[in-house]
């Protein structure tokens, strides 16, 4: 990054951190988890200038050296796993060894903290004043509780959010074919079955169409499916048949796309590649005993069995990371949303539940964005 966009940058987060700001009585802990890419340790910094930022947890797979090394000499940087917020008695003591006795909110991505969050909340010391969310598979984590605890602003189907979803769709696309490429093979003449058609999968959709990919997708809300066959796309009846019939699987649902019993049905030489991280979208513990892997190229692993392969992109991580997973400025209008988010908590007394960013507080962090980028 150049220093003139360093400096409108940095510029740009004094800007949202000065408008989000919280009363200064009020001004609460945090922990944050997060993708260390290049661009992100400006983000940490806002995050730190509204809140006494006690740890930062980046995903284990989306983490640049640099990145990590300018963080830790502002911030303390710890590892981040499952397992840390599976178990209840971790979870506490971990954040009693952060923030204990303190006011704190959840700066989170992909629901870590929804499997212990019951606990957290009524054995921890201080308060956890609420959970901020910014992706749709940890939405659906905490909305699937039967009753949440405190309350949690979730950002992941914000307006906000849409270009970073489209420009995210298009990158995993980008690194998806790039590859294919380079095992001297190509997208033409595979049909593509894309899993999950909500703001990341329609865009994944709609860009392989564009390439002259044939596209057939599948969700399991009928609503979506409605809005797939509207916009032209072919829509799985039967969604084990379509897999059987695909030569690419883009997994983007969010969740479990693909269970143990699954990858048997693909057809030979069939390519799977996700958006999100392995533990999240494939179940390959459940694959049946017999198959053995192999690397193929780079980044690619083929799995085999008496009669049967298929490979594997990226090892099942998001594909995208590979080749920077950037979404340029776009990511600073959902990143501002998570300040504003930490902002309401101090603001309002939110209920136990999942909630939005208020419309007024969208608008003018746009309006800032578009500032500083429409130019």
């Amino acid at each position: 990054m150049e220093p003139s966009e360093h400096a409108r940058l940095d510029a740009y987060w004094r800007k949202i951190a000065s408008e989000f700001a919280p009363d200064p009585t009020a001004r609460p802990s945090s922990l944050l988890v997060t993708h260390l890419l290049p661009e992100r340790p400006a983000f940490v910094r806002a995050v730190g200038a509204v809140s006494e930022l006690r740890a930062v947890l980046p995903k284990p797979k989306s983490v640049v050296a640099a990145a990590r090394r300018e963080v830790e000499q502002s911030y303390r940087v710890d590892e981040l796993t499952r397992e840390r917020f599976s178990d209840p008695d971790d979870a506490v003591a971990y954040l009693e060894s952060r923030a204990a006795g303190e006011r704190i909110i959840l700066l989170d991505v992909g629901g870590y903290f929804a499997p212990t969050l019951n606990e957290l909340c009524t054995r921890f010391s201080g308060t956890v004043l609420g959970v901020v969310e910014d992706t749709e598979n940890g939405h659906k984590r905490y909305a699937s509780g039967e009753k949440l605890p405190c309350p949690v602003i979730s950002v992941a189907r914000s307006p906000l959010k849409d270009p970073e979803d489209f420009l995210v769709g298009q990158s995993v696309v980008f690194s998806a074919e790039a590859l294919v490429r380079g095992r001297g093979d190509i997208l033409h003449g595979r049909s593509a079955y894309v899993l999950g058609f909500g703001k990341l999968g329609s865009s994944i959709a709609r860009l392989l169409h564009a390439k002259g990919v044939h596209v057939t997708v599948y969700d399991k809300d009928p609503v979506r499916r409605a809005q797939a066959m509207a916009q032209g796309f072919g829509v799985a009846r039967d969604r084990d048949q379509a897999l059987s019939a695909a030569g690419l699987v883009l997994c983007a649902t969010g969740s479990l796309s693909l269970r143990g019993e699954d990858f048997p049905t693909l057809r030979n030489s069939a390519y799977v590649a996700t958006v999100t991280s392995s533990e999240d979208e494939l179940e390959l513990s459940g694959l049946p005993a017999g198959y053995s892997r192999s690397a193929v190229g780079e980044h690619i692993t083929r799995y085999e069995t008496t009669g049967h392969y298929f490979y594997l992109l990226n090892g099942g991580e998001a594909v995208n990371f590979l080749h920077g997973a950037s979404v340029g400025p776009f990511i600073f209008l959902v990143q501002a949303e998570i300040i504003a988010a930490a902002r309401t908590f101090t603001r309002a007394e939110l209920s136990p539940g999942m909630h939005e960013v208020p419309a007024a507080d969208r608008s003018t962090i746009a309006a800032h964005w578009l500032n500083y980028w429409n130019r």
